[in-house]
């Protein structure tokens, strides 16, 4: 049982889930309290009753994060329903996402509506929340480059707005002051023809599908493309790569023979063996070029 003081909720609240089935790697151990609320009132509500020293973190779909096994401490909070996924055209190249709405679900709903210069979300795996928190982005464009504002809750349940240069962008970051948990982002496009975004959409799927593993048990891109000794951005599968690292393995983690820069589960890892598999891979990386990998992946919890 959980020593938290949790209030009364109108969504789910539970002690103890294994958080493996919310995330993409599916490993990991449980929450201590997971929560998945209702609406929006219901998140606020929660945030103000609950006390101010118990710890909170919201997930999207794990896409990206590896649940250590020895479980997450206090509140994991997931938008998880209809409420939180809802996406609404604005008109003049405006279009809204609640936080919980898959990144391919904005870049759908854009092209529908006739709004280009989303079509890069197609191929971002996650949630609107993870990519305003981790600047999510892919093919050379990024969440900064189109993002107008976002709303969201403080810890204490104040809602608020945060403009696109509150944000502090930079390379899968973002550099604001405290935690928040975003409810919904509203993005700027430009008119075309929804069967000309559409087809760079297919362009965009087709090229990913050709080139990732994500028909397995993954948690996207594992590292951060790098700055190299010479001034130049490098390439993190390259350098994996080069480093001799492609299918090396480490209990049931693997790393991607399709894609270096991916750590797949092939069926029984543990989450100990995905995160010292990656830390092997940097080592090896280091020993070979002497370039410091950092992860992309979050890691969470206790080992």
């Amino acid at each position: 049982m959980s020593d938290l003081d949790l209030p009364q909720v109108r969504g789910r609240l539970v002690l103890g889930e294994s958080l493996a089935p919310f995330t993409w790697f599916r490993v990991g151990g449980p929450a201590e309290a997971l929560f998945l609320p209702a609406d929006e009132e219901d998140l606020a509500q929660f945030l103000r009753a609950l006390p101010q020293d118990a710890p909170v973190l919201p997930i999207g779909v794990g896409s990206n994060m590896i649940v250590r096994d020895g479980g997450v401490g206090g509140v994991v909070i997931r938008l998880a329903g209809r409420a939180w996924a809802q996406v609404t055209p604005l008109g003049e190249g405006r279009i809204k996402a609640g936080a919980g709405a898959l990144d391919a679900m904005l870049a759908k709903g854009a092209a529908q509506a006739g709004i280009a210069g989303l079509e890069f979300f197609v191929g971002v795996p996650g949630t609107i929340g993870g990519a305003l928190t981790m600047n999510a982005g892919c093919y050379g464009r990024e969440t900064k480059d189109v993002l107008v504002e976002a709303s969201a809750l403080t810890r204490d349940g104040a809602r608020v707005t945060l403009k696109n240069a509150d944000f502090g962008f930079t390379y899968r970051h973002n550099a604001l002051a405290q935690d928040y948990i975003f409810l919904d982002a509203t993005f700027q496009g430009t008119p075309d023809a929804p069967e000309a975004i559409q087809a760079r959409m297919a362009e965009i799927t087709a090229q990913r599908e050709a080139s990732q593993p994500i028909r397995e048990k993954t948690g996207g891109s594992t590292f951060k493309n790098p700055m190299l000794p010479s001034g130049e951005k490098g390439s993190a599968w390259k350098l994996v790569d080069e480093a001799g690292m492609r299918g090396h393995r480490r209990g049931g983690a693997q790393v991607s023979e399709k894609h270096a820069n991916f750590l797949i589960n092939t069926g029984e890892a543990t989450a100990a063996d995905i995160e010292g598999l990656g830390e092997e891979v940097r080592a090896a990386v280091k020993a070979k070029h002497g370039v410091e990998l950092d992860w992309e992946i979050k890691r969470i919890g206790r080992a």
